[in-house]
C-alpha cells in the first residue's frame, strides 16, 4: 500500500494502530516502574535516607512518572493522521 494513499477505516490499519498504542502504553509503564525501581532501591540502600525516605521519593517519582509519562497518552486520539496530534 502506498504511503500516500492510506484509507483510515481500513481494518488492518486500525488493529496495526491499536496494537501500537497499547505496545507504546505498555513501553511508558515499564519505563515509569523502572525509574522508581532504580531510585528506590538506590536511595534505600545507597544513601541515608533509609526506607522511609526512599519509599516517599519513589511515590513521587511514580507521581510525576505517571502524570507526565501514562496520563499524557491516554488522552491522545488513536488516529494518528488526526490534526493536532
Amino acid at each position: 500500500m502506498d504511503a500516500g494513499t492510506h484509507d483510515p477505516n481500513d481494518p488492518e490499519l486500525l488493529a496495526h494502530e491499536r496494537t501500537y498504542k497499547g505496545f507504546n502504553v505498555l513501553l511508558r509503564w515499564c519505563m515509569v516502574l523502572l525509574a522508581v525501581s532504580i531510585l528506590t532501591l538506590t536511595l534505600w540502600f545507597a544513601t541515608p535516607a533509609g526506607f522511609l525516605g526512599a519509599v516517599a521519593i519513589g511515590f513521587v517519582t511514580f507521581i510525576a512518572g505517571y502524570w507526565g509519562l501514562i496520563r499524557h497518552e491516554a488522552h491522545q486520539p488513536l488516529d494518528p493522521w488526526t490534526p493536532g496530534r
